[in-house]
């Protein structure tokens, strides 16, 4: 139980540092570019403490929940002084205030690609989509008519595992069985089963391709209809993660981001039609493990791969969450970041154009004629947030 709530309070903290850093980094590139930051805060609520550096005021909330970076004239109808005006943040060419309102997403980017290099560089990291590499050689391969025969075979001396015999090694990627290409580790075991005999099996040791010849023998084994069936077997087991080492944990941390970016996008355009589900595994529906979590959900998830001793998980959880806040702030939609980029880039957009046709720029969008668009999604993603909170809570999603 003490490892459980280490591994909640840890998650928490860990995001808790992952928003303040998005503002710090709203704050860094604000002043590297000269505009005027009045405060930057950790937390809300009532401060516990605050000091001034410069004309910055640096402090703590109450609350240890996210932070706020304000920015003197973030737009053109924001009040600023006449000491604030010529570096207010409206008066800076559109591609800096980009810069500046993007940072805070870049910055969770950063931080979930630091996690996955540092997995790759340490514990490895998941082979989701189930490369064909190999992880164990068995030291016999024999055939049985129930699953303990199977699983626990008697080895004898003459009886050594095919690959074994052959002289494949852990680590080594299967292109090919018998000359069909092996994509992934089902394909794999599908080629297998279904040869026998001596069969080239193609493999990627140490970036080469070298060829072996296994000679594959046919066991009994238990069928999926319940009967036993006949096939191919080698002895080889699955690597459920991919180690990299220090020389290639870029480039694999780099290649999983890819795919992790891939996912989160698809998540998020799948988000809406997951929500019903959520609403119904409050009421005692089954929790679907694809539906949406909030922070207490992820938190909670992270407390169990602690106390699992599923470090890996842990820091997956960490990474995904991460690279979900940074795709999520960047939608086009007020308040969130993107919101502000699409405005802005909107003006410059609308300002060349009217300049093509020999026409003064035109004034600054006016934030308040959208203010009712703006509160009707803040609306919709409070239901949202205290929707999955609180099927986080009475239906949670769990690790098993």
């Amino acid at each position: 139980m003490l490892a459980y709530v280490i591994g909640v309070v840890l998650f928490a903290l860990a995001i808790c540092v992952s928003v303040a850093l998005h503002e710090a980094g709203h704050m860094v590139t604000a002043r590297m570019f000269g505009m005027r930051v009045r405060r930057y805060f950790v937390g809300f609520g009532p401060t516990v403490f605050s000091f001034r550096r410069g004309e910055t005021e640096y402090g703590l909330k109450a609350i240890p929940l996210g932070g706020f970076c304000d920015i003197a004239g973030m737009t053109a109808l924001d009040e600023v002084t006449a000491e604030e005006a010529p570096r207010a943040m409206w008066r800076f060419k559109a591609w800096k205030r980009t810069v500046v309102m993007s940072a805070g997403s870049i910055t969770h980017f950063l931080l979930g690609f630091i996690v996955l290099f540092i997995m790759a560089a340490t514990m490895g990291l998941p082979n989701v989509d189930q490369k064909p590499i190999v992880s164990t050689i068995s030291d016999c391969v024999r055939g049985g008519t129930t699953v303990d025969q199977v699983n626990n075979p008697v080895c004898q001396p003459g009886d050594p595992a095919p690959a074994k015999k052959a002289g494949l090694l852990p680590g080594d990627v299967v292109v090919s069985v018998a000359g069909k290409p092996t994509p992934t580790w089902d394909a794999m075991v599908t080629q297998v089963k279904a040869v026998s005999g001596p069969v080239p099996v193609v493999v990627e040791r140490g970036g080469k391709q070298e060829t072996f010849v296994v000679d594959v023998p046919k066991v009994t084994r238990p069928a999926a209809n319940g009967g036993t069936e006949s096939v191919g077997a080698v002895g080889v087991g699955v690597a459920r993660s991919i180690q990299y080492g220090v020389g290639g944990a870029f480039g694999g941390a780099a290649s999983f981001t890819g795919d992790m970016f891939a996912r989160t996008w698809d998540g998020l355009m799948a988000f809406p039609k997951r929500i019903p589900a959520v609403f119904n595994s409050i009421f005692g529906g089954e929790r679907d493990p694809d539906t949406p979590v909030s922070v207490v959900g992820a938190s909670r998830l992270g407390g169990e791969a602690v106390e699992a001793g599923l470090w890996q998980v842990f820091l997956l959880l960490l990474a995904s969450l991460n690279f979900f806040i940074g795709v999520f702030n960047l939608l086009p939609l007020l308040p969130m970041d993107g919101g502000h980029i699409a405005i802005v880039w909107y003006e410059r957009v609308r300002d060349w154009l009217r300049g093509l046709r020999g026409k003064p720029a035109g004034g600054p969008v006016d934030y308040t004629k959208l203010s009712a668009i703006t509160m009707v999604l803040v609306v919709i993603g409070g239901g949202v947030t205290l929707l999955t909170v609180t099927a986080d809570i009475v239906n949670p999603i769990r690790l098993q």
